[in-house]
């Protein structure tokens, strides 16, 4: 009663009568200047009737805050992968071809009867003469003329041919890892079936895939040169806009739709960035040591060019992923469930029966392919350091064995790390599973107990089964035809009954993440 009356004084004091009904004449008595700061000042807030938009605008804020901590695990993670990928190149790389090498000389000299190598041994050797070619094509760039080619040009200009590097960088990334597992497969093939016709085929893809290495390791190379030409300008300006230019990619990508499948081909693809930026960076003051004759001291002016251009492309993706999460609802936990699926393909790739080699499934699921990067490296090396003498073949020996036990050691953290994540991962899908199933079976058991049992539009389903046969003999003969489709789709609910609510959406969530690679269509769109 006194919200009713309260609330019929304030609609009569909003039309200007009184509580009778009647004109009143003292409109100024009724709200006075005093009143009207009183009321200012006191009054309060029912928060409690929008208790749910406030909880949702609190989780959002704690999403945002949460996701840096959460994106920088994954970070972590998938940087130290594609560490081992690239590593593997240098290190394990050349004793498997030396023993792909022995064994096919010595099934040579025993003149044993089949193929001399297993298709996982040419593969190898594919890998390490394309290597080999590419490294000794890259031998006759001439680096310091490009160098300066670059530096003659314009801010601007450098600006637009630094976006159309890295434009064709994704570019030749998708197209590489399909002509490098095009050249596997043709290999496979030609020692499963043995055609004369697939010789020409892998000869064809030989070519195209020692092409692509060597115009993608001439792009690396591009890029290297034009980040030496920025931080060694004296104005600073070509740097300030590189560095500005991963803000763009705020605006490119915060106000878009995302789905989780999206945000794992960006994850992926920030992941291969930072990893290659580092690798170009660390290019970059290899070569101007030893423009200095490794003076250290010259290392103290490089290092905050560096370290900004690192902590730029650190603070955009924290900044990138937080509104992403943010604005489409997307929990933090979901960078586990990625983690889960790198983890999945490092230890599957360690089994007998794995299906690819663990570098080719990083290309795939990132786009980091190791091969042009390590022709740069290896140029880069060749062209700034100098071992002569039987000491310095014992030091890069010396350093083998280092990167070789490094190697060793990081492939066992990672391993054991895979395994670790995959482990959790597993336990908590089946513990939501069991849920799932809890819920699914208590709502079947409520909807049988809520069954009709009384007669009605749906007493049919108590009649006996003689008599609705019986009922439908007249159209029996019409329907026959339908009767095949009908069997048929039973049984297949039937299956997909008998599978459960946890195995479909077992499937399901396989479906959804471990089958989105860099650069497979997901929701109309590559990110």
């Amino acid at each position: 009663m006194e919200d009713e009356g309260g609330t019929a004084a304030a609609s009569a004091c909003a039309s200007g009568t009184g509580s009778d009904g009647r004109k009143d004449s003292s409109d100024g008595s009724r709200m006075s200047f005093v009143r009207y700061i009183f009321a200012e000042v006191s009054r309060g807030y029912l928060m409690e009737y929008e208790e749910d938009e406030y909880t949702e605008k609190q989780r959002r804020v704690l999403t945002f805050m949460k996701t840096p901590r959460e994106l920088e695990k994954l970070m972590l993670f998938g940087f130290l992968i594609c560490f081992d990928a690239f590593l593997f190149v240098f290190t394990f790389l050349p004793v498997r071809v030396l023993v792909a090498v022995g064994r096919g000389a010595l099934r040579l000299l025993l003149c044993c009867r089949g193929e001399l190598l297993e298709p996982a041994q040419k593969c190898d050797l594919i890998r390490a003469t394309n290597l080999l070619l590419c490294c000794f094509v890259m031998q006759y760039v001439d680096t310091s003329a490009l160098y300066h080619v670059i530096r003659g040009q314009s801010v601007i200009k450098l600006y637009v041919i630094y976006n159309m590097l890295e434009i064709f960088d994704r570019l030749l990334s998708s197209i590489g890892q399909d002509t490098l597992d095009s050249l596997y497969w043709v290999t496979y093939e030609q020692h499963r079936r043995r055609k004369a016709c697939l010789e020409t085929v892998s000869i064809f893809y030989f070519i195209v895939a020692n092409g692509y290495v060597f115009v993608h390791s001439v792009l690396l190379l591009f890029q290297a040169v034009t980040l030496n030409v920025a931080i060694n300008s004296h104005n600073k300006a070509l740097l300030t806009i590189m560095v500005s230019n991963n803000f763009v990619e705020i605006k490119g990508s915060v106000f878009k739709k995302f789905e989780t499948k999206n945000l794992f081909q960006m994850s992926c693809s920030d992941i291969r960035e930072r990893f290659h930026h580092v690798v170009l960076l660390s290019v970059v003051a290899v070569r101007n040591l030893a423009q200095f004759e490794w003076n250290l001291a010259h290392l103290e002016d490089l290092l905050p060019e560096i370290v900004l251009v690192l902590l730029s492309e650190v603070f955009v993706d924290w900044i990138k992923h937080a509104f992403i999460t943010k604005f489409n609802s997307i929990s933090p936990d979901v960078y586990h469930k990625y983690r889960a699926v790198l983890a999945k393909d490092l230890a599957t790739s360690r089994h007998k029966r794995a299906k690819a080699e663990h570098s080719d499934l990083v290309s795939r699921r990132m786009g980091f392919i190791p091969l042009p990067l390590g022709c740069l490296v290896w140029q880069t090396v060749y062209q700034s350091a100098s071992l002569p003498g039987l000491s310095g073949k014992v030091l890069l020996a010396v350093f083998y064995l280092c990167l070789m036990a490094f190697k060793v050691l990081t492939g066992i953290v990672l391993l054991g790390k895979a395994c670790t994540f995959h482990r959790t991962h597993t336990s908590t899908l089946n513990e939501e599973e069991e849920e799932e199933e809890g819920s699914c079976s208590e709502s079947s058991a409520s909807a049988s107990g809520a069954a009709p049992t009384g007669y009605g539009e749906d007493s049919i389903i108590n009649k006996p089964q003689h008599n609705i046969m019986h009922h439908s003999s007249d159209t029996c003969s019409s329907c026959h035809g339908d009767k095949g489709q009908e069997e048929t789709t039973t049984t297949s609910s039937r299956r997909r009954s008998r599978a459960g609510p946890g195995a479909q959406l077992k499937m399901k969530r396989k479906s959804s993440l471990e089958d989105v690679h860099r650069y497979t269509l997901c929701s109309n769109r590559i990110v």
